[in-house]
């Protein structure tokens, strides 16, 4: 596979993500300051779904269907626009189309083109609704997670973006957007992070939070770009930098992510591994994708997770954050020590327990080995 045969993909997805990402941010500014709950519905699983989930979900739609007119463009996401096209969903619905129109005129300060004229209603539906694909091994297919980690959202915590490109089922792009992700690894584990981080001035040169990581299969290399702040152009080619996982592969020195919610994983059983394995420090709790960004980015070693029997994992909760751990030179596998398959359609089919991403693979047979080990002393 030639290095260069996504360089327009990658381009266009990077800058979507980024305009994504001030979407979610100006939501997040006003559902934060508010106290009203206008914004936020429950979803039929419990989670929390809002106007910007489905603003994302619109504009990504749009702007992948514009950008790369030449290709017949097929999208895997989370979203489904039923709830939106009911009839007591009119006040969100008329958030959707603002917050979408207010995004995508902004589109060239992201070297993107806005549309001519504010979309309608109805071609913003429909661009929702074309996020219909199941994914599988033939063909293109997008994967997009609008707002990963809703409950992150709601509290002004970690949450990401997530759009990955899987070609005849194999991960060959990745972009994480993480508006929320500090510069100081310090500072991720505060809980309500946004009032413990430093707000950002417009005018400072540095960049106290918020970043875009992203990846190519094959290329050896994982970037990270500064979210874009104020009304500065952005200048593309010189904003990137690389990163690399980190080269701890002593366990003591290892720090450990694992999901925030219980319901998200058996945090039991995680610290069982942990014990075996003779991790000194205290596990990193974090919200959504932004793990998969600690562990490229060198902040942590390790991430497991071990849902619930009968949960199925999404390939929108992983395809992104995988391909860019693995490109910063990281492994990620099963608690089997498979890789994942991402060629089943919507699903991780016939996965192994769990999933663990290990900056190492030292680290990550150590980690294999724990797991048996432990399995077979829980009742998992």
């Amino acid at each position: 596979m030639g290095e260069n045969n996504y360089a327009k993909e990658l381009d266009v997805a990077v800058r979507v993500v980024h305009m994504a990402c001030s979407l979610c941010q100006r939501v997040q500014e006003g559902l934060v300051s508010s106290t009203s709950n206008d914004h936020v519905m429950s979803k039929d699983d419990d989670s929390l779904v809002t106007v910007a989930d489905w603003s994302v979900q619109a504009i990504v739609s749009w702007m992948l269907s514009e950008s790369l007119s030449n290709q017949k463009v097929s999208i895997v996401a989370e979203e489904d626009v039923q709830t939106l096209s009911k009839s007591d969903s009119v006040g969100l619905l008329t958030a959707v189309v603002n917050t979408v129109n207010e995004c995508l005129a902004e589109a060239p300060k992201y070297g993107l083109q806005s549309p001519k004229k504010a979309l309608g209603t109805s071609q913003i539906l429909e661009a929702i609704s074309q996020c219909n694909s199941t994914g599988g091994r033939k063909g293109r297919h997008w994967v997009l997670d609008p707002v990963d980690g809703t409950l992150g959202f709601v509290r002004g915590d970690q949450y990401a973006v997530a759009l990955a490109l899987i070609e005849e089922g194999k991960i060959v792009i990745g972009v994480l957007g993480c508006p929320n992700y500090p510069r100081k690894k310090e500072w991720l584990s505060h809980h309500h992070s946004s009032q413990t981080m430093p707000k950002m001035s417009d005018t400072s040169e540095t960049w106290e939070k918020g970043c875009v990581m992203y990846a190519q299969r094959g290329s050896g290399e994982a970037w990270m770009q500064p979210l874009i702040h104020g009304n500065k152009k952005h200048t593309w080619s010189n904003s990137a930098q690389r990163v690399q996982v980190s080269s701890i592969d002593d366990p003591a020195l290892a720090t450990f992510c694992e999901p925030v919610e219980r319901a998200n994983t058996n945090h039991s059983f995680s610290a069982g591994v942990a014990h075996s394995m003779g991790f000194k420090k205290q596990p990193l709790r974090v919200h959504s994708m932004v793990k998969y960004a600690a562990i490229a980015r060198g902040d942590a070693e390790i991430f497991m997770k071990f849902a619930q029997s009968g949960y199925k994992e999404k390939i929108w909760d992983h395809a992104a954050g995988v391909i860019i751990v693995e490109e910063a030179g990281g492994v990620v596998t099963d608690a089997g020590g498979h890789p994942l398959d991402f060629s089943r359609g919507l699903y991780l089919e016939g996965l192994d327990r769990g999933i663990v991403a290990c900056s190492g693979t030292i680290l990550h047979e150590k980690l294999i080995g724990a797991v048996y080990a432990s399995w077979d002393s829980s009742n998992l």
